[in-house]
């Protein structure tokens, strides 16, 4: 009884750990546990439930936690964190930081939530913790400016990962790489090596096999594989010269989509032209063995998906122009390349895609098959301004499409009362 009980307390911190929510669902690939959805809209588009104004310009994506909408943008030159109730209104704003102050300068990090706290990052580099009841801001911490950190032409773009005890962030340049602060007080923890390389717009995924953990992310030229527990740089890959391939706009490497894990493998991707290519992991995670790489899903910054043993995701043909994709996992094979409208984002649930377009903000559904993409039903966004370049997120049977300084949300399950549009 004793052993058992010894046990029991050493597992309970675990067990009392509330589910981390965050951009691009729990496992930040796009894939949405949410069943039972609507297969198919009105030409119309699903009941609107919520229409949400003043939450800031941005390309961050709702986060929901807490039975409340998080959502960050831009005021002015502000960053700010706004906490919106089920029924549209506005609990409270709170500004946490300096916006970047160059070109697209809209925000991007989207709040990371655990346990009544949410993480960010404002795109200046300062990474603050926020009261999730009250709107107060427990800690910040000038990580980028602190530690010397180097942008590319469109500063920060990371949304936090929180790994145990530690949030994660990436200032990049000569001074380290990855840095790694104390949860609940935001005192560093350690720092990488450098790479003295500029960061990447990636958010870093953390993985786990044979019970190693380890956080995997890109900066501007290299993949890489860290140590949570210390820092410890573990192993690197050029992933900037994987070829030979003349990129796009200037030669440039735009790292912008999050490295996809599946038992053991590892796909990366970006635009311009540049490479995807697949990797497997070695079982104790030293290092990664090349396996494969593809030139037709160059995603851009719309992310891609893994269902059922194949890849889904659009290209970049220009900044203008994309074709939707889908190709093989265990070989690279290209199943289709199509067109919908342009290029966009992608998330997946119930064994359907959500497409998003980015140029003329059309979204649409198509069942989850390497056969060809068959939009189920598609409407147009209407309602914001700018780019749409936000990707929507999937909670409880409702749609959160944010497009500018609006939010909506629609009903996309059978088993949510109509309730009228608000």
């Amino acid at each position: 009884m004793h052993k058992l009980l010894t046990i029991l307390g050493l597992l309970l911190p675990f067990l009392l750990q509330a589910q981390i929510e965050q951009w691009r669902g729990h496992n930040r690939d796009g894939i949405y546990n949410e069943s039972e959805l609507l297969k198919e809209w009105p030409s119309e588009g699903p009941e609107l439930l919520l229409k949400v104004e003043g939450i800031g310009k941005g390309w961050s994506s709702a986060v929901i936690a807490n039975n409340t909408i998080y959502v960050s943008g831009m005021i002015d030159t502000s960053d700010i964190l706004t906490a919106i109730d089920q029924q549209g209104k506005i609990i409270w704003q709170t500004y946490y930081g300096r916006s970047w102050n160059k070109t697209f300068s809209d925000t991007r990090s989207s709040p990371t939530i655990e346990n009544k706290k949410a993480y960010l990052s404002s795109g200046m580099g300062e990474v603050v913790c926020i009261n999730t009841t009250s709107g107060n801001i427990e800690w910040s911490s000038n990580v980028f400016k602190n530690n010397e950190g180097e942008t590319g032409t469109w500063g920060v773009a990371e949304n936090i990962l929180i790994v145990n005890d530690k949030v994660v962030f990436t200032p990049g340049g000569k001074g380290t790489t990855m840095v790694a602060l104390n949860k609940e007080t935001g005192e560093e923890i350690w720092k990488t090596k450098s790479l003295e390389d500029e960061i990447g717009y990636v958010s870093p995924i953390l993985v786990e096999q044979n019970g190693i953990q380890q956080i995997i992310s890109l900066s501007a030229r290299n993949l890489f594989g860290i140590n949570p527990i210390n820092g410890e740089m573990v192993w690197t890959y050029d992933y900037l010269n994987i070829d030979d391939a003349e990129w796009g706009e200037g030669g440039a490497v735009i790292n912008c989509t999050s490295p996809i894990y599946h038992k053991g493998e590892l796909y990366v991707t970006s635009g311009y032209n540049h490479t995807g290519a697949k990797f497997k992991l070695k079982s104790d995670l030293s290092g990664v063995e090349f396996l494969w790489k593809d030139e037709i899903l160059d995603n851009h910054h719309g992310g891609v998906v893994l269902v059922d043993g194949y890849l889904y995701g659009s290209n970049w043909i220009n900044n203008n122009k994309g074709k939707w994709c889908c190709i093989d996992w265990k070989t690279g094979e290209t199943k289709y390349e199509t067109e919908f409208d342009t290029k966009g984002s992608i998330i997946s649930a119930d064994n359907l895609h959500f497409l998003y377009t980015e140029r003329k903000g059309m979204l649409g559904i198509a069942p989850a098959t390497p056969d060809s993409l068959t939009i189920a039903s598609s409407f147009r966004i209407t309602e914001g301004k700018g780019q749409h370049w936000a990707h929507p997120t999937i909670k409880d049977g409702k749609l959160y499409v944010r497009h500018g300084e609006v939010l909506l949300v629609y009903n996309i399950s059978p088993l949510i009362p109509k309730r009228g549009n608000i």
